[in-house]
């Protein structure tokens, strides 16, 4: 049977979601989570499901790709597929080929598990390797000790709180109320918890979102930020054990994350929250 590219549709997207829980292992490279698309449900299911692409054989889906941006695929791939020659030659033919309706022309980035054969086809095809990412892995085995702030689960009358820690965490954030129940309306959002740190004086100074692929998985922190005007005083270390809490109640496995390797504050504070580093990951990218 031949390989189907196709979009699921927001009719589709539970089923995608669900295959990316399926794949979530401790022991695979740090890949394409359901926290990734729940995430990017804050603009919408509609705009969600216009940005998913599926590639199938014979009615069952072999990977899946996440257009985070028009330039950048994150791309994931069943664990029993990831050799399959076919199913790499037509990935390849598919992102590279800007009339298939995957990435765009110009420089494009694709996200890839490291040990797929298609991070080797497109080496093959002229494609470089771009900056590293590091991923960090902490183990949920034994209970997380307690932060040392007051940490609250944000629901639907405390949204505006977490929308603007986002804001004064990370410049140019666009994250808003509205958006914020648009991502808890998504699908993914049924096992995940937003959380937002408080200091004495009852000022919000940190917050993270945590996406739970189910008991025995590992679970995502997406995004984790603290406000500007409060770092240096450890509350992303605080907020960061908060969430590898959170997801331990919610049955996770363990807790992941993954940053530029160049930003080594965040790195140096997810370590010093119990978080261990993983070898460095690599986008695959195509010059203009």
């Amino acid at each position: 049977m031949a390989i189907v590219l196709g979009e699921p549709g927001v009719d589709g997207l539970g089923e995608v979601v669900g295959m990316l829980r399926e794949w979530q292992d401790d022991g695979a490279p740090m890949q394409l989570h359901p926290g990734d698309v729940g995430w990017f449900w804050r603009f919408g299911a509609e705009a969600t499901a216009a940005a998913v692409r599926t590639w199938s054989r014979d009615g069952r889906i072999l990977a899946v790709g996440l257009l985070d941006q028009p330039d950048l695929l994150r791309l994931t791939i069943a664990p029993d597929a990831q050799q399959d020659e076919e199913l790499a030659r037509q990935l390849v033919e598919d992102v590279t080929e800007p009339g298939r309706g995957v990435l765009i022309e110009g420089k494009v980035n694709v996200e890839a598990p490291m040990p797929a054969l298609v991070q080797d086809l497109l080496s093959e095809n002229g494609w470089d390797v771009d900056d590293p990412w590091t991923p960090l892995r902490r183990d949920l085995a034994e209970p997380v000790k307690d932060p040392g702030v007051r940490v609250e689960v944000i629901g639907p009358e405390q949204a505006h709180v977490r929308t603007a820690v986002q804001r004064a965490s990370f410049d140019g954030s666009t994250f808003t109320d509205e958006r914020w129940h648009a991502m808890a309306a998504g699908s993914p959002y049924a096992d995940a918890r937003c959380l937002v740190a408080y200091d004495g004086q009852g000022n919000a100074v940190a917050a993270v979102t945590v996406w739970s692929a189910g008991p025995g998985k590992p679970g995502l922190l997406e995004p984790m930020g603290v406000h500007r005007e409060h770092r240096g005083h450890g509350y992303g270390r605080a907020i960061t054990a908060a969430a590898a809490a959170a997801l331990r109640d919610l049955g996770s496995s363990s807790a992941i994350v993954c940053t530029p390797s160049s930003n080594v504050g965040a790195v140096a504070t997810y370590r010093s929250a119990g978080f261990q580093p993983l070898p460095e990951v690599r986008d695959k990218y195509r010059a203009a």
